[in-house]
This record gives structure tokens, C-alpha cells and sequence, in this order.
């Protein structure tokens, strides 16, 4: 119990002081600096556990758990990292599925490929793969979850092919491999579990 509540301290010192040395200079007196006239002196009289009416502790056990503090915090932000498909009320079937796969996908548990044929804004038939995971990685999905944006394919996708200028490209991502020549036509060979991806719908 005492272990309990001395590491809670420590962790309070931890968490109040920026540096070692805020951390010492609160443990010093004016009176301590008025008879000693030099504050390093006093700094390493603390530090030793001559002076100073606080816990002894060590720069590096301070630096340590001070690094082990924010450690901690940042794993915990990330743990708490809102999907983009939370809280939102989805009424395109295709953002659902989306909505389904997006934890799977940012935590890499899953990885998917999207087919998209559309219009862009320039009237011009567009279609692509795009890599789903690699995507949640590179962009913000909110405005797509959100009715705000169309996801549509981009030449730096997978693969692209714009049908009225012949524009076509294909490029790998960190989850696949394009194998654009080949007889039963476009494959996507997963980096991973090393498995042929055949996209062809028949």
C-alpha cells in the first residue's frame, strides 16, 4: 500500500515538473540560496538528499519516468483515436460497408481494396482500386463519412483509368503489388500473406 502511494507521488512530481532542474528548484529555500549564494550548489544539495523537504530522486529516474509518462500518454490518444465513421447516421449502403471494415483497416487487421466507376467533376468517366487501409492512413475519412466529399479513385490509387482521355495508372501501395500485365488481367498480389488478388467480376 505504501509502494501504492509512493509511486502515485512520484508520478504526481513527474507529471508537475517540465525539467530535472524545476523539479529540484522546488525544493529550494530562499533562505537556502541566501546562505549558500549559488543555486547549482543548492540544486545538488537537494539531489543528494541534504536539503529539500521532498522525495530523493535521481535525474535519470526522473528522465525515465518522464519518458514512461509520455509514453503512456500518447499510446493512450491513440487507443482513444475516434474512428471517422463514429456518431455518424449512414444511409448510402456503400458507406456502411466502409463504416464496417474501418477499425479492421486502421489497426491492420484487414486490409481492403475498393472498386469505384464514376463521374468527376469534369463529367469524365473515372474508375480506380484503391487501396482502403492505405487511404484511412493518408487522409481524412470524416468528410466522406460526413456527405461532404464523393471518394473517388486517384491516379495515385492502385489503379486509375479515366475513359474519355485514356489517362491510365497504376502504382503500389504498402499492402499491395500491382501485376498490371497479365492474361487473366488486372491482379493485386497482397505484400503480406503473399495471396493473388483477382479483381475480375466473372
Amino acid at each position: 500500500m505504501e509502494d501504492e502511494e509512493t509511486g502515485a507521488a512520484m508520478d504526481g512530481i513527474i507529471t508537475q515538473f517540465n525539467t530535472y532542474e524545476d523539479f529540484l528548484d522546488s525544493q529550494i529555500t530562499s533562505l537556502d540560496l541566501f546562505y549558500l549564494e549559488d543555486e547549482e550548489l543548492a540544486r545538488q544539495l537537494v539531489e543528494l538528499g541534504y536539503r529539500g523537504s521532498g522525495e530523493v530522486l535521481k535525474r535519470e529516474e526522473f528522465e525515465a519516468r518522464k519518458a514512461a509518462a509520455e509514453a503512456s500518454r500518447l499510446s493512450q490518444r491513440t487507443q482513444q483515436k475516434i474512428l471517422s465513421s463514429a456518431g455518424k447516421e449512414l444511409n448510402d449502403n456503400f458507406l456502411k460497408a466502409l463504416a464496417l471494415r474501418e477499425e479492421a483497416n486502421r489497426n491492420g487487421k484487414m486490409t481492403s481494396i475498393i472498386f469505384i466507376r464514376h463521374k468527376n467533376s469534369h463529367g469524365q468517366e473515372v474508375s480506380g482500386y484503391i487501396d482502403y487501409s492505405h487511404r484511412l492512413k493518408t487522409e481524412d475519412f470524416e468528410v466522406y463519412f460526413s456527405g461532404k466529399k464523393k471518394l473517388l479513385p486517384r491516379p495515385t490509387d492502385l489503379s486509375f483509368y479515366n475513359w474519355e482521355t485514356h489517362v491510365s495508372t497504376s502504382n503500389a501501395s504498402p499492402n499491395y503489388q500491382v501485376i498490371a500485365e497479365n492474361s487473366s488481367g488486372l491482379l493485386f498480389k497482397n505484400k503480406r500473406d503473399r495471396k493473388i488478388l483477382n479483381v475480375d467480376p466473372k
